[in-house]
């Protein structure tokens, strides 16, 4: 069985306003990733992740790099212990 696995992110840059959420929520359905993404009141996107290690692992080199119109300047990365928490991949307002 796939080890699982948690990340809680923080990714700065021009990650609002660019479809940043949508298509990140997007990338973690196709890989059957689950957790949420929200923007913060400072400009930053805050994420976590949960799934087998492989798909966090793809999906936080996704993130760092984000959509045509992003650009990530830092990526805060915390990774934590599998909690199985979510059933699927939301965008929190």
């Amino acid at each position: 069985m796939e080890k699982k696995t948690r990340a809680h992110i923080f990714v700065s840059g021009r990650v609002q306003g660019v479809y940043f959420r949508e298509n990140t929520r997007k990338k973690a359905e196709q890989l059957d990733v689950s957790g949420w993404i929200k923007n913060l009141s400072d400009g930053r996107v805050e994420a976590v992740f949960e799934g087998e290690e492989d798909k966090i692992e793809k999906i936080v080199a996704w993130i760092k790099k984000g959509p045509i119109f992003a650009k990530v300047i830092d990526l805060k990365i915390e990774w934590q212990e599998y909690k199985g928490e979510f059933k699927n991949f939301e965008t929190r307002y």
